[in-house]
């Protein structure tokens, strides 16, 4: 055989791997209008950056189908011009990080894109399927950037402050913002320098991009409230490695609720379910290892959590309480006047709702979470005892972890059916504790048989236990619209309600016994 034919022969043979995908890292901060040059003339910016940066005029055109495939796919494509240069990019979401997004770059001649510029192959396949004429202007950003880059302990950080507005047809926006992207270092690093550039301007975690800014004023859309998704726990973890990942799965859905939650709703619902989550990951991650970093989180989370609760509660009071009785058809009884009272409390909560959400407080909670998480800052204030530990296997840990909070939620069920509400109310928190953590290690016991059985006679105690609770808060809201009622048709409904509910408590209290003895009898599954 020919040697040339024979090295072309195993060179065929070869798996060709692919590079990964480039990679952004970039925090953003939204700041306040006219607050820009206070924090780019701050100490924390001029004693570490290198020279006094640039300034450009960028006029950025953002291109998808008329369907918006693109939208639905997480990716976004672009024209930007910066002088005379024009530089298209595409950008896909990460899954992952909150701080991360691959991205492909490629100059361009004109303002249409050219995607056989870009390695288009790379990219979920979506632009095999689309031709280039398809696509179409969506929004403009036109923007003021002033670019620095700061050298800092951790790394190499390029700040651009940018000033200006997205347009979508006759629809225009503000955009006032501070990015900061890593160019070198640790990620860590971003989040060390936004809290730094917070003691100059209140500044809040923007978790939006331009892009996705420009679609929500271009479709009239708002955020979509986020559900938790899987730990990705796996045997072969250590427990260090799941303290990394359970912290930034709960990061992950609280930064993602935090846009859906301003619009009230299920977004506040799925923020309030985020900082459970990342509370019961904290409460038997601080069992285990006494560290200052994980309670002063805690204490945030719990701090942040409160306040969503009066817009939760009453969100479930009118879409779900109020709506479930008003399906009942009472005779005489128009609940109408009861539903109108309530709106004005729940619009009072939202408005908490957001005022915590742009609040000082809340955005260094947000931004310490983040460090903590990238510093893995448990790591060095652990007992030296407790170093072992970390490096122990996971399966371990969370079977110590899910025994210890069953047994607790056994010792609090003790007499069931004679507890008092309050200790019926601790028993149900200790429930949602352990409901949590077996999500969470559920990826570990994948292969094992009982874990949907043991879930379901869980959740469905839960259910029942919060119906319980759901009865209790309302009597709370309604004596909140008594204090104002003065219509004979809002006393009515009020009475009403206050009947029917106490109906559901009497005839509930045997399927709460019942459903207590099924979850007593399940065994565990770990």
């Amino acid at each position: 055989m020919d040697r040339g034919k024979e090295k072309r022969a195993s060179i065929k043979d070869v798996d060709v791997v692919s590079p990964p995908a480039p990679v952004e890292v970039e925090l953003k901060l939204r700041a306040s209008p006219g607050s820009l040059d206070q924090i780019r003339t701050s100490p924390v910016i001029l004693q570490d950056s290198r020279n006094k940066g640039t300034i450009r005029r960028l006029e950025t055109t953002y291109y998808d189908t008329a369907d918006h495939k693109l939208f639905g796919a997480g990716i976004s494509l672009r024209v930007r011009r910066s002088g005379k240069y024009l530089v298209q990019t595409i950008k896909r979401v990460s899954v992952d990080d909150p701080l991360t997004r691959n991205e492909w770059e490629a100059p361009v001649e004109t303002l249409t894109p050219d995607l056989g510029a870009l390695p288009v192959s790379e990219i979920d396949g979506i632009f095999d399927k689309i031709a280039v004429d398809q696509f179409v202007p969506i929004f403009v950003t036109k923007v003021r950037r002033h670019r620095v880059t700061v050298d800092v302990s951790e790394g190499q950080i390029e700040v651009a402050f940018d000033d200006g507005v997205i347009e979508a047809g006759s629809q225009q926006e503000p955009l006032c913002e501070v990015e900061l992207e890593l160019k070198q270092g640790r990620a860590a690093a971003l989040y060390q320098l936004g809290l730094g550039l917070m003691d100059i301007s209140p500044l809040c975690l923007e978790t939006q991009s331009k892009s996705a800014r420009g679609y929500a004023l271009a479709l009239g859309i708002d955020s979509v409230a986020v559900k938790a998704s899987s730990s990705n726990l796996g045997c072969q973890n250590t427990v260090d490695e799941g303290i990394a990942k359970l912290l930034s799965n709960c990061q992950q859905q609280i930064q993602a609720n935090l846009s859906p939650a301003e619009n009230g709703g299920e977004g506040v619902h799925q923020l309030r379910v985020a900082l459970r989550r990342l509370r019961t990951a904290l409460y038997f991650l601080r069992r285990e290892f006494e560290t200052p970093s994980l309670l002063a989180l805690d204490g945030e989370a719990r701090r942040f959590a409160r306040t969503l609760g009066p817009a939760r509660n009453w969100d479930v009071f009118i879409d779900s309480t109020l709506a479930d009785i008003e399906k009942s058809n009472l005779p005489d009884i128009d609940f109408s006047s009861l539903r109108a009272a309530s709106v004005p409390f729940r619009n009072e909560g939202y408005g908490i709702v957001r005022d915590n959400i742009a609040d000082s407080q809340t955005n260094r909670f947000l931004l310490s979470l983040g460090l903590v998480i990238q510093r893995k800052s448990w790591r060095n204030e652990v007992a030296s005892e407790d170093l072992r530990t970390l490096a122990e296997p996971l399966t371990k840990f969370a079977s110590k972890v899910l025994t210890r909070i069953e047994r607790k939620a056994l010792k609090s069920g003790r007499h069931f059916r004679h507890l008092r509400p309050e200790a019926r109310h601790r028993l149900r928190l200790t429930l949602k504790k352990l409901r949590y953590a077996t999500e969470f290690f559920l990826p570990l016991y994948v292969d094992r048989g009982p874990t949907g059985k043991y879930l379901k006679q869980l959740s469905r105690l839960q259910d029942v236990l919060g119906e319980a609770n759901d009865i209790r808060t309302s009597r709370t809201l309604l004596s909140n619209i008594q204090e104002r009622a003065e219509s004979p048709d809002l006393h009515r409904a009020i009475g009403a309600v206050v009947g029917w509910q106490g109906h559901l408590e009497m005839t509930s209290a045997s399927r709460m016994n019942n459903r207590w003895g099924k979850f007593k009898r399940t065994p565990q599954f770990w």
